[in-house]
């Protein structure tokens, strides 16, 4: 279960709703047993530059090397870049959790999990 966070100043104008999509999209290409991407974005509007941080959160496992991690990591650079129409400081941070960090699903009788499109029109 990978998270992504974007923080940023709020003058930057970006769809992060597009943005989550895609960086899943390249996390599941690159691991396809990485599974749906916990996406929060969090803009700012107290800052002195315009900037964007994104950090990518994924499990440790043997497979997600240097190499893996150097790929996956240009690419969801581009992807996003793709996204960016003006000047600004770019930060991308691609972590590991530790050996007991937990991620599961908390499932409550008769509840779903909540996705970005059941939150539209509120």
């Amino acid at each position: 279960m990978p998270h992504v966070e974007i923080k940023y100043s709020d003058n930057i104008k970006l769809d992060t709703n597009i943005v989550f999509d895609e960086v899943e999209e390249v996390i599941n290409k690159h691991d396809k047993s990485a599974g749906e991407c916990k996406s929060r974005a969090y803009p700012c509007s107290r800052f002195k530059y315009a900037h964007l941080l994104v950090t990518v959160s994924l499990l440790t496992k043997p497979h997600r090397d240097e190499l893996f991690t150097q790929k996956l990591s240009n690419e969801i650079e581009s992807v996003i870049k793709s996204h960016l129409k003006q000047s600004l400081y770019f930060s991308l941070n691609i972590e590991y959790s530790l050996n007991y960090y937990t991620t599961n699903i908390h499932c409550v009788d008769g509840d779903n999990l909540q996705r970005i499109n059941d939150n539209a029109g509120r």
